[in-house]
């Protein structure tokens, strides 16, 4: 069983920056895809970014990818999500996930179906 565990979320005012933090149980990281998500009240989870077992593969939201970087230490088990130039839209609950399943197209990965294993979220709120 994977357990993973993210931190890091809070209040920031718009232009801000947080780094968001997901733990994996041992042996996750360096092992399997990864993901991040997140859904604000009212909405549908919403993907975020990717990146494949070692981080040098990655895909981003298109509104996210010139503000958020995805990035891996698979020796501490440890996904991050730095975001920059946050905005009031990027309020959310963000969820962290891992699948164990291996494709070549990193687009397969943008649907919450691909994932297996989730977090229990931490809430980042931008105000304005």
């Amino acid at each position: 069983q994977v357990h993973l565990v993210e931190s890091g979320g809070g209040l920031v005012q718009t232009g801000g920056s947080l780094t968001l933090s997901c733990v994996g149980s041992e042996g996750t990281s360096g092992t399997y895809p990864v993901g991040w998500f997140r859904q604000a009240p009212g909405k549908e989870r919403e993907f975020v970014a990717f990146a494949n077992w070692s981080g040098r593969t990655t895909n981003y939201l298109d509104s996210v990818k010139d503000r958020f970087v995805i990035s891996r230490d698979n020796g501490r088990n440890t996904v991050y999500l730095q975001m920059n130039s946050l905005k009031p839209e990027d309020t959310a609950v963000y969820y962290c996930a891992v699948s164990r399943a291996l494709s070549a197209d990193t687009n397969y990965y943008r649907d919450s179906g691909a994932y297996d294993y989730w977090g229990r979220g931490t809430q980042v709120t931008v105000s304005s």
